[in-house]
């Protein structure tokens, strides 16, 4: 009795461990499987991006002041940032990988950039 292949349900001709009949089925197979994990994954790591790029655009120097609506209005979301660092004056600054948001008072934000050396 032969085995099956796993995706197509071809029979398999070859070793007894052998589950697919090809090196196509077993690539399908296995991102099928992986499909649904990876895609949240990336769809969050896309998010992360367009947040550290939009600080990226907006900032000339190593700091710059902005407000919430103009951030809003490039479409920055506030949910997702990958770190924080509580400042020495004990608010916390939000990370995009290296460049970083500090709430202020007025809904006015402090756009940073991370120094290689903190």
């Amino acid at each position: 009795m032969g085995k099956n292949c796993l995706e197509c349900g071809a029979s398999i001709v070859g070793r007894i461990d052998k589950k697919f009949c090809s090196d196509l089925c077993r690539n399908s197979f296995n991102n099928a499987a992986n499909s649904i994990k990876s895609t949240y994954v990336r769809n969050v790591n896309n998010l992360l991006r367009k947040n550290r790029k939009i600080i990226e655009e907006l900032i000339p120097t190593s700091k710059k002041k902005i407000s919430k609506d103009k951030l809003l209005e490039k479409g920055f979301n506030f949910y997702f940032f990958t770190n924080t660092h509580k400042m020495k004056n004990g608010k916390d600054c939000f990370f995009c990988y290296d460049y970083g948001y500090l709430p202020l008072e007025n809904d006015l934000y402090m756009l940073l950039k991370k120094e290689d050396n903190e």
